[in-house]
């Protein structure tokens, strides 16, 4: 990467690693922290989440064009909605619902969400011209950068809460202030950066929906988020009620995504030199050869828990490393503002974290799951283990399926 690095790649980076921050450990620790804080229940919690991204039906979309129209200010639109980012996470944690909590908790957490998608679809976009300017495989040189960081991202604030509570009284107000700290880092490290020079008219989304490949890459990143999606949901559950090791969910986290940030950098490598779809499909097989081995484990199997974190979060590395570069990539030639192209691309992503959160956190509940629980009946912790373990699996065998019948070769 050292030969990147004049190019400011580091500072790409660093903003992905403030998306990633909050995304994917929001729903990991949110949901938990409201439980046990204030007494949300499961379903309640998850319907939200649902409720958050059928709105997002709408505002992705329409993020997607307020970024063509603010083009000429992208700077400004950017500093804005890092502002309402990190003003909300610290409503979400760091404040005492001012609201009956399971309102306090949507309004927060539409904030965060609504900036993060804003965000996003800029940030990518822009990539997609940065990408163009830089030498060789630029798209992918570009992902190694961002995926990478953002994997980083996802490390730290994956594990921060839990990590923070070994030294302070309140780990997740501890964990807004950093989310506060870090936002302010990106924004001056992608100063000049949000460049309208050179960005080519919308063509509007038509262009995108109406590309086959376009259509067919966004149902297959739909259908290949849906497993991590499923497993990040219940990830504190399964190693505290099913392994029954309360206190290694931080140990695990920073495993699992720690792995992915290593391996990340490996597989945009392989992708440039061997091609981005046989590396994704080796990769894919990998993650259920890995991940499949959970639906055997117990009380006690941390170590084993612990090696399959390493494995499936390896494999992870390629899903978010190669596959945007090759949606990218495919952007620059049907749509090279890719502002609405990436507006889809944000939807389907998060619609399968809302999907999982609204389907299987109340089939728990019904079961008979209750988080914090001592004891758990036997057919609440069978159906976690299900859902955690085998659906995933199932989900990616989906996945490779789409992928092997499609032809990256237009890209």
């Amino acid at each position: 990467m050292s030969n990147a690095a004049p190019q400011r790649l580091p500072a790409y980076a660093v903003f992905a690693a403030l998306l990633s921050a909050a995304g994917l450990p929001i729903y990991i620790h949110a949901p938990k922290f409201y439980v046990d804080e204030y007494g949300v229940s499961l379903a309640a919690l998850g319907a939200v989440l649902f409720g958050l991204r059928l709105l997002d039906v709408v505002q992705d979309p329409l993020f997607g064009r307020l970024s063509e129209a603010l083009r000429s200010r992208r700077g400004l639109a950017v500093l804005i909605g890092c502002s309402v980012m990190a003003l909300s996470m610290l409503g979400l944690f760091a404040v005492p619902p001012l609201l009956p909590p399971l309102i306090w908790f949507a309004l927060m957490l539409t904030g965060v969400f609504s900036a993060f998608s804003f965000l996003t679809i800029n940030f990518y976009a822009q990539g997609v011209v940065k990408a163009d300017r830089l030498p060789g495989q630029g798209h992918l040189m570009l992902a190694r950068w961002r995926e990478t960081g953002a994997l980083l991202g996802v490390c730290v604030a994956a594990i921060a809460p839990v990590m923070l509570g070994g030294f302070m009284g309140a780990p997740f107000a501890g964990f807004a202030v950093g989310f506060l700290v870090l936002a302010l880092a990106a924004v001056v490290m992608m100063r000049g950066e949000w460049v309208s020079d050179g960005l080519p008219p919308s063509v509007g989304f038509k262009a995108v929906l109406g590309d086959a490949l376009a259509r067919k890459l966004l149902l297959i990143a739909l259908v290949n988020a849906a497993p991590v999606a499923v497993s990040s949901t219940l990830f504190l559950f399964f190693v505290e009620s099913r392994l029954e090791a309360p206190g290694f969910e931080g140990p695990l986290l920073l495993l699992f995504f720690l792995s992915a940030a290593l391996a990340a950098p490996v597989w945009g490598r392989l992708a440039e030199r061997y091609g981005p779809k046989p590396v994704l499909l080796s990769a894919m097989v990998l993650a259920i050869l890995a991940f499949g081995w959970a639906v055997t484990l117990g009380p006690g199997d941390w170590l084993a828990f612990a090696i399959i974190c390493v494995l499936s979060g390896a494999t992870l590395g390629a899903d978010l490393t190669v596959l945007p570069a090759v949606f990218a990539t495919r952007m620059a030639r049907i749509s090279p503002s890719a502002a609405e192209g990436f507006g889809l691309w944000s939807f389907v992503s998060k619609f399968t974290l809302a999907f999982a959160a609204v389907t299987l956190l109340p089939a728990l509940e019904r079961a008979g799951f209750d988080s914090g629980a001592a004891t758990h009946p036997p057919e609440a912790l069978a159906l976690l283990t299900l859902l955690y373990a085998a659906v995933p699996c199932g989900l990616k065998v989906v996945a490779i399926a789409l992928l092997a019948t499609t032809d990256l070769k237009e890209t």
